[in-house]
């Protein structure tokens, strides 16, 4: 476990990272395992699982195939609720100069097609400028996740540049 974080004198953004979800008890964010014999099994984020159509998906999956497109820097991709289930939307941040058209979007699904399945395939994919990232430089699929649907994000304290949700707020893309 972490005992602090750098610049954050009075702990405020420690205690928003790790405590602010389950007060007085330490949530580290990874579905855990504690196995028969006192180890434990890390599994990964809990934040970056999907489940469309009731299929779980890590979001790694997906980053995997993202990143072998030549025009996409980062990518993040978060489930979106709608009608009583959740759809797959990605989000791109693209080299300077490059602007994210049906061409792009259609060569981005067909990657993450071929290479991990149709499941994976976003049903939306948008262009931002920036990707919200903590203090210790993982992106935030949860904070996101939030946003897009209008509800608070508890941890801003834990991010560095929480500015970048603003980017995420009543996407037309996402409207329908």
């Amino acid at each position: 476990m972490p005992v602090g974080f750098w610049n954050d004198p009075d702990g405020s953004k420690y205690h928003a990272a790790y405590f602010a979800r389950f007060p007085g008890i330490w949530c580290h964010g990874d579905f855990a395992e504690l196995t028969a014999h006192d180890g434990v099994i890390i599994y990964g984020r809990s934040d970056a699982v999907l489940n469309p159509g009731g299929v779980r998906i890590g979001t790694a999956e997906i980053y995997r195939q993202v990143e072998q497109i030549d025009e996409v820097l980062e990518s993040l991709a978060c489930g979106q609720r709608q009608d009583g289930d959740e759809r797959v939307v990605l989000f791109v941040r693209l080299r300077d100069g490059i602007t994210l058209d049906d061409a792009l979007r259609d060569r981005i699904r067909q990657q993450i097609r071929s290479g991990a399945s149709p499941r994976h395939v976003p049903a939306r994919i948008a262009q931002v400028h920036d990707i919200p990232r903590t203090l210790s430089g993982k992106i935030v699929e949860l904070a996101v996740k939030n946003t897009i649907h209008g509800e608070p994000v508890l941890n801003l304290g834990a991010l560095a540049n929480p500015e970048a949700l603003r980017e995420f707020v009543d996407r037309p893309e996402l409207a329908d």
